[in-house]
Parts: structure tokens; C-alpha cells; sequence
């Protein structure tokens, strides 16, 4: 789909114009808008008006998939809390969730500015060897400030329920899989029934961000994080689920390579793994030796997510496609689901 496409399907302009003029104090129409990212997540628009003002507007997937991962309510309250909280967050600006505005709710945020790490090419322009270093250690301190988080304090006390985190993710996501799986994969199973096994006791519940990494952050080119974006599988739980998840998404310069993601923190400057875990540990005084288990956690529920992608593919719910764009969700369904054994076997 190209852009005009997306942002024609996605925006109804007429109404949204009427409604970010009502709503969004200061914003004067005509709006331009840009289509900035998404496909099986939220999709993000740049909105910008006749006064130079630059908003981001926010609204689920045009295939929807889990409506609870596509809660526009619950990622606006949850940016809104954190307001003054010391975690940079985009300033919101409103919440629509009249249906007969724009087919789906979405909310208004303002654009903040700075750069998202996705590739090589990005990481080694953007950034030099000193702002990479920096920007790994932003990354943790970030999280950490979002671990620490008062949630009575800002008013999140009922977001959701506080126990039994990987439990409740566990049997979340294993029903999306047994659902929705195309084919047996013996491991998935496997996997499961150990983890449940293992599950480490769970401390006070903290917020936990769901999809923490690097590209889902603005940085400076002095390597601090700006904003941290992309709350939608945000709630409360067990804090060292985020860092189990940050640490299969990252390899540094040293580290074994992952399956997942495109390896950008490979460049000289970033941190390895195990930095990473320690300056968390140091930065929070969590107990951090169980961190296998919450990384084969982290990659048993990525082979689930991506399992219901490739799922929902051949479906022909996400469009026409070749088969020869299936294949990759196949292998890093697989991938991710020996990595977790992988992992696991590492606990023994």
C-alpha cells in the first residue's frame, strides 16, 4: 500500500480536521498528513497545521488483530500518567474514541524530534562511536526510571492486575498459538510447559512497557532518549520481563548473534549483552540471575506473535502476498522457538 493509500484508508481528514481543530488546543486546519509508520501495529501519522505546529496521531492497524493490543484508551492513559514522571514520553494532546469521527479510536500526541535507530546505515550517520556507548546506557537508565515508577503516584494503581505476570502471558499467549498455529511445532509446547514450571517469584509489580528496544525510542545525536514510543502491550507486571525482551532484540559488537531483528547494535560503540544487564542490575538493585528465564520468555512469546502474523498471512487477512514473502515468518517462528529451548537449556 503506498503512502497517500494508507493515509487516505486511515484518515478520514474532513472529520479528523473538524475534530483537531475542536479538540487540540492551538491546532488550526488545513492539516497535512503523513503516514510514518505501522502495518500489524497501531499505524502513526505526522499531522502538521498552518501554524508550524507538528502533532503524531495514532490509530489501529487497518487488518486489526488483537483488540486488546490495539487499545488506543489504554496507550494514552498510560502516556498521560507518565507525564511528569521523569520518563520522556511525547506530550498527549486527546483521545478519540467516537467511531463515526475516523472507523477506529486514536489519540494525538505532540511530534517529538530526534532519530530512530533501525539499521546499520542509520546507527553509523546518526551516531558516532561515544553517542552509540551513550545511547546503550540511556536505554537501560530509561527503563530503569520506567521500572521505577510509583504507579499509585500516577494514578495507575488499576491499569491492571498486579500478580502473576508471567503466568497471565503465558497462558495468553499460548492460547493465540494453539489458535492460531499453522502447523505443530513440538518445541512451542515444550518450552511452555518448562516455563510454567519455572516461573521465578514475582517482586512488586512495576509498569512494564511490553516491546522495549532501541527502535522503538527517539534518540538524540548526543545519544540520549528522547521519547519512548509504542505503549500498545503496555500493563503491570514483572520488571525484568522488559529486560529479558531487550536483551533478545539486542546483539552488541561481541555477543552471539540473535535470531530477531536487525542486528544495528553490532556497530563498535553499543554495548554488549551482558553490560546491558549489569548497569540495569546496578541501576535498580534487582536480582538479575534468573534473566535466562525471562529471555527464553522472551523469545517463546515472539515465535507466538510471529506465529499469528504468519497466521493471519495465509489467510489473506494482511493482503495478497507471494509465497515467497511467507517463508521468513515461518523460519524465525522456528528460529525464535529454538531460541527459547536454547535458552532454557542454559537454566539447567
Amino acid at each position: 500500500m503506498v503512502m497517500s493509500d494508507t493515509v487516505s484508508a486511515g484518515i478520514d481528514s474532513p472529520k479528523v480536521t473538524k475534530w483537531l481543530e475542536e479538540n487540540v488546543s492551538g491546532a488550526a486546519g488545513p492539516f497535512k498528513f503523513e503516514f510514518i509508520a505501522g502495518g500489524h501495529s497501531n499505524l502513526t501519522f505526522s499531522v502538521r497545521d498552518t501554524k508550524q505546529n507538528h502533532y503524531v496521531l495514532r490509530r489501529p492497524p487497518l487488518s486489526h488483530g488483537l483488540a486488546s493490543a490495539h487499545d488506543m484508551g489504554r496507550e494514552h492513559r498510560m502516556i498521560s500518567a507518565l507525564q511528569n514522571s521523569g520518563v520522556p514520553v511525547p506530550r498527549t494532546r486527546g483521545l478519540c474514541n467516537d467511531l463515526e469521527i475516523n472507523g477506529a479510536p486514536f489519540y494525538v500526541m505532540d511530534f517529538v524530534d530526534g532519530h530512530i535507530v533501525r539499521d546499520i546505515p542509520i546507527a553509523e550517520s546518526v551516531l558516532t562511536q561515544q553517542t552509540r556507548t551513550l545511547a546503550s546506557e540511556s536505554l537501560v537508565d530509561t527503563l530503569a526510571k520506567i521500572h521505577a515508577v510509583d504507579v499509585n503516584k500516577v494514578g495507575l494503581q488499576d491499569f491492571s492486575r498486579h500478580e502473576g505476570y508471567i503466568a497471565r502471558q503465558l497462558k495468553r499467549w499460548y492460547g493465540q498459538w494453539n489458535a492460531q498455529k499453522t502447523r505443530e511445532l513440538s518445541v512451542v509446547d515444550r518450552v511452555h510447559d518448562e516455563l510454567a514450571k519455572r516461573i521465578p517469584e514475582q517482586g512488586p509489580a512495576t509498569i512494564v512497557h511490553g516491546d522495549y528496544r532501541l527502535d522503538n525510542c527517539i534518540v538524540s545525536s548526543q545519544g540520549e532518549i528522547q521519547a519512548v514510543l509504542d505503549w500498545e502491550i503496555c500493563t503491570l507486571g514483572d520488571p525484568l520481563a522488559d529486560l529479558g525482551l531487550l536483551t533478545v532484540y539486542w546483539t552488541g559488537p561481541d555477543d552471539q548473534a540473535s535470531p530477531w531483528m536487525s542486528q544495528y547494535t553490532t556497530v563498535k560503540g553499543f554495548l554488549n549483552r551482558n553490560d546491558l544487564i549489569a548497569r540495569y542490575a546496578k541501576a535498580t538493585g534487582r536480582d538479575v540471575t534468573n534473566i535466562e528465564f525471562y529471555r527464553a520468555f522472551a523469545y517463546w512469546k515472539l515465535a507466538c506473535i510471529v506465529e499469528g502474523v504468519y497466521a493471519r498471512y495465509l489467510g489473506g487477512a494482511l493482503g495478497e502476498k507471494q509465497a515467497s514473502d511467507l517463508e521468513p515468518f515461518k523460519l524465525q517462528t522456528e528460529a525464535a522457538a529454538n531460541s527459547a529451548e536454547e535458552a532454557l537449556s542454559r537454566l539447567n
